[in-house]
């Protein structure tokens, strides 16, 4: 169980270290906003046309009697916006990440040199275009396996009692899973791991992913929290590559941000 506690203490690392590099965080809020207003404007419109989506789909229903026409398509309108809402939780760190790749592959990259014993940070050495699609791939593979997921559970959920108690919890830790290989995905694309690598490691320590990206998950369902959080979120998972990879690691420094602008400024020997 101590993996557990680990994961999760990556994800309050993650947000300390933001906490102290405002000028990081605050460069890496704008992806999360961006991709947040385009999620709220497409549940907004699922909200206000999710039934007519339903009636559309359901016209074998039309002769049914009240109340058993309206009873059934609101269920369905309900399951299908709580299906759209989980969609929205397993993707929006993938869209996320995707709209603000270089702005988090620079804080990972700091983060990495952060904590890094001899100061130095991998780089992948390819051009932006290539990262870009790199990511892109990866994510659409994921979202795949993470949709197959969605729909299992969501067909499980008509099953009486299991459907309201295990596949809720089934569901936290599906989610925590797919969002920490995203996140981690930011440091380890930049080390040329590939995908399936990416997933056997994860694998390899289920108990630290749970730790790390299951109360990520929960928090993300409060509205705006999943914005705040993603800078955090990167910093942590940045660290817990490093951990998973097997490299050396020293605990994060105060005033590095500082130290980053007194060589910058300094003049040259």
């Amino acid at each position: 169980m101590s993996d557990l506690a680990t994961g999760f203490r990556y994800l309050l690392k993650g947000q300390r270290w933001v906490a102290r590099h405002g000028k990081q965080y605050g460069f890496g809020l704008l992806p999360g906003l961006i991709t947040l207003v385009l999620y709220l404007a497409a549940l907004t419109a699922l909200a206000l046309y999710g039934t007519d989506l339903t009636t559309w789909a359901t016209p074998f229903a039309d002769d049914w009697s009240s109340p058993w026409l309206g009873l059934f398509r609101g269920f369905l309108t309900a399951l299908l916006f709580a299906l759209a809402l989980l969609l929205s939780v397993l993707t929006f760190t993938a869209m996320t990440l995707l709209v603000g790749q270089p702005f988090y592959e620079n804080l990972s990259e700091k983060v990495d040199r952060d904590v890094s014993p001899d100061g130095t940070a991998p780089e992948s050495g390819l051009p932006l275009h290539k990262e870009l699609w790199i990511s892109a791939r990866d994510s659409i593979r994921v979202l795949v396996r993470a949709l197959c997921w969605a729909l299992l559970l969501f067909a499980l959920g008509f099953v009486p009692f299991v459907g309201q108690t295990v596949v809720p919890v089934i569901g936290f830790v599906v989610t925590g899973f797919f969002l920490t290989e995203e996140l981690t995905g930011v440091a380890l694309q930049r080390r040329r791991v590939e995908l399936r690598e990416r997933l056997a490691l994860l694998r390899s320590r289920k108990l630290l992913v749970w730790g790390f990206g299951t109360p990520l998950g929960l928090a993300f369902l409060v509205p705006f929290v999943a914005v705040f959080l993603m800078p955090g979120a990167v910093a942590g998972a940045t660290m817990m590559a490093r951990d998973l990879l097997g490299e050396e690691t020293r605990e994060p420094s105060r005033d590095s941000e500082d130290h980053e602008d007194q060589d910058t400024s300094a003049p040259a020997p």
